[in-house]
C-alpha cells in the first residue's frame, strides 16, 4: 500500500476509519464504476488507487457515507464527514463537465487563495524590510537582490522520471530530470508524429531538451501546475472544461493545442506562457485525465509503478542549487539551437 502522492511526492495522511484502505483523509469514490481516489490535502489532486485495493474499501466508504448526516450534495456529487474526521466524496452519475469543474475547481481555487494571501502578506513585509535595511546597506543591497533572483531561477521546482519507464527499473538520480524555476518560462508544446501527438521542449541557455512519447506527458503534467500556480476562479475553470469538451476528448484537445501554434511577442511558436489562461488550465486538466485514462486501461502495473516511482523520487534528496547531474541530463537530451 503506497503512501505518497503521485503528483507532489508529499506523504499522504492516514485514517483509522476504512479498515481496508487506511490511507488519506479525503477519499473520493464512484461505486458504479468501482473507482477510488485519495485526494492529496497538499496539492488537492486525485490519486487513483490500484484495482486490488478498491472493492472492500469502496463498500466501506459507501456504508459510512450512507450512515452520516453531515452531507452536502448536488444531484450527482456528495460530500460527507465521518466522525473520525475522514472526508468522503461520493461520485454518482455526473455529466463530465460537472465532474471536471467540481474536481479541478477545488485544487485551482485553493491555489488562488494561497497566492492571494501570500501576496497580501508578503508585499507589506517586503516593503517594510527594505525600508529598514536599504538605508543601512546602501549599495550592498544590489548583490543581495541579484543573488536572490539568481537563486530563485536556479531553484529545483520539479523532478520527473524519464527514460524507459516500461522497463520498471529502479529510480536513480541518473534518470530523474530536474527542472528549475527559470525553466518554466521556456516550456513549449509542439506537434509530433508519435503518440501522444505532441512533444515538449525546454530551453536552457543555447541548449534545448526535447521530450517525446510518455516522457512528454510526464514532464508537461509535472510542470503545468507550476505554470498555473495562481489557480483560477470557478468561471475560468468552467471555461477550461468547455475547451476540452469542444474537442470531445482530452487526447484530441492536447493534439489540437500542440498544432495551434501559439506565439509570444517575438513571434516564437509553441510557448505555453503565450496561451490564454483557460487554455493553460485546460492543458493541465487534459494531461492529468490522459494519465488516469492510461492507468485505467493498464490498471495494476501502471498505477503501482506510478506510486512506487513517486515514493522513490521523494526519497532522493532535494538540492537548492543546480544538481550536479542536471547539465549531464541536458547534454544527453539536447540539440544545438539553429
Amino acid at each position: 500500500m503506497y503512501k505518497t502522492c503521485i503528483y507532489c511526492n508529499k506523504p499522504l495522511e492516514s485514517n483509522e476509519a476504512v479498515e481496508h484502505f487506511p490511507v488519506g483523509r479525503r477519499l473520493a469514490f464512484d461505486p458504479a464504476k468501482g473507482r477510488l481516489w485519495v485526494v492529496c490535502r497538499k496539492c488537492k489532486r486525485w490519486n487513483l488507487t490500484p484495482l486490488e485495493e478498491r472493492w472492500e474499501a469502496i463498500e466501506e466508504c459507501e456504508r459510512f457515507y450512507r450512515g452520516t448526516n453531515l452531507r452536502a450534495s448536488t444531484e450527482n456529487i456528495g460530500i460527507a464527514k465521518h466522525p473520525e474526521g475522514l472526508e468522503l466524496v461520493r461520485i454518482g452519475k455526473p455529466l463530465r463537465p460537472e465532474f471536471a469543474a467540481w474536481r479541478y475547481g477545488d485544487q485551482l481555487g485553493d491555489r488562488r487563495r494561497k497566492q492571494v494571501v501570500a501576496t497580501a502578506v508578503g508585499t507589506p513585509m517586503g516593503v517594510a524590510l527594505y525600508e529598514i535595511i536599504a538605508p543601512l546597506a546602501g549599495l550592498a543591497m544590489v548583490p543581495i537582490v541579484l543573488g536572490s533572483v539568481f537563486w530563485i531561477h536556479r531553484r529545483t521546482v520539479a523532478k520527473v522520471r524519464v527514460g524507459d519507464a516500461a522497463a520498471g527499473a529502479v529510480v536513480t538520480p541518473a534518470n530523474i530530470a530536474r527542472f528549475r524555476y527559470g525553466d518554466l518560462e521556456t516550456i513549449k508544446v509542439l506537434p509530433d508524429d508519435c503518440e501522444p501527438r505532441f512533444r515538449v521542449e525546454i530551453c536552457r541557455g543555447r541548449r534545448t531538451a526535447s521530450f517525446t512519447g510518455q516522457d512528454a506527458g510526464r514532464v508537461a503534467a509535472a510542470i503545468m501546475p507550476l505554470i498555473n500556480e495562481w489557480g483560477a476562479t470557478r468561471a475560468k475553470v468552467e471555461g477550461a472544461v468547455e475547451e476540452i469538451e469542444s474537442h470531445r476528448h482530452p487526447s484530441r484537445f492536447l493534439s489540437a493545442v500542440a498544432r495551434e501554434g501559439y506565439t509570444d511577442w517575438q513571434g516564437r511558436v509553441g510557448y505555453v506562457k503565450s496561451m490564454p489562461k483557460p487554455t493553460r488550465l485546460a492543458l493541465e486538466m487534459a494531461l492529468h485525465e490522459e494519465q488516469e485514462r492510461r492507468a485505467l486501461e493498464g490498471e495494476l502495473w501502471v498505477l503501482e509503478q506510478a506510486w512506487k516511482e513517486a515514493e522513490e523520487i521523494a526519497a532522493i534528496a532535494d538540492s537548492l542549487l543546480l544538481p550536479a547531474g542536471t547539465d549531464a541530463f541536458f547534454a544527453r537530451h539536447a540539440r544545438a539551437d539553429d
